[in-house]
């Protein structure tokens, strides 16, 4: 590969680093065509980006950043993909979907400013919550006391209305 290839392609990766909020490097040495095949076209379901790339470009886009990522340095070796994505349990929950045995398997992710390292942080980066679902738990908090006066409020007024048609009858 030329020099000028090389460098277009540390540029797009440390680009889509930047551009996308979350990342997760996956081992996909086991996997045939097919597996791969059906991987890429769940992840373009899901609105993941799937790059397989080659280790040593990985490192050096990763050194062209600003943020230090030096903790993930030891997981590229292998076949490796990486997963870019914007809501950061997405590749998470599509890994665990898809897994047969432990393919494909996490080496480690770049979720929420953390790094998440070795294929036991699985279950850790599907519970975790993306933007829109932290506002709808947080909304839902703020109108639930609302939602209790509102209430009491109605079957008050029920009451005392029958009350007082009871009372009108008579």
């Amino acid at each position: 590969m030329r020099k000028e290839d090389k460098n277009t392609i540390i540029s797009q990766l440390a680009k889509s680093i930047t551009e996308y909020g979350h990342f997760y490097l996956v081992d996909v040495t086991a996997m045939n065509a097919a597996a791969t095949t059906k991987l890429r076209r769940e992840c373009f379901k899901k609105e993941v980006k799937m790059v397989l790339v080659k280790n040593t470009l990985l490192h050096k886009a990763f050194e062209t950043l600003d943020t230090d990522y030096s903790p993930l340095y030891d997981c590229l070796k292998g076949t490796t993909a990486v997963l870019f994505c914007n809501v950061a349990n997405v590749p998470a929950k599509l890994i665990k979907d898809v897994a047969n045995d432990g393919i494909p398997g996490l080496k480690a992710a770049y979720a929420e400013e953390s790094f998440y390292i070795g294929a036991d942080q699985l279950d850790a980066l599907t519970s975790i919550k993306s933007k829109d679902e932290v506002i709808a738990e947080v909304i839902a908090l703020l109108q639930s006391p609302v939602k209790n006066v509102v209430s009491a409020l109605q079957s008050g007024g029920n009451t005392i209305h029958g009350v007082l048609k009871t009372l009108g009858e008579r």
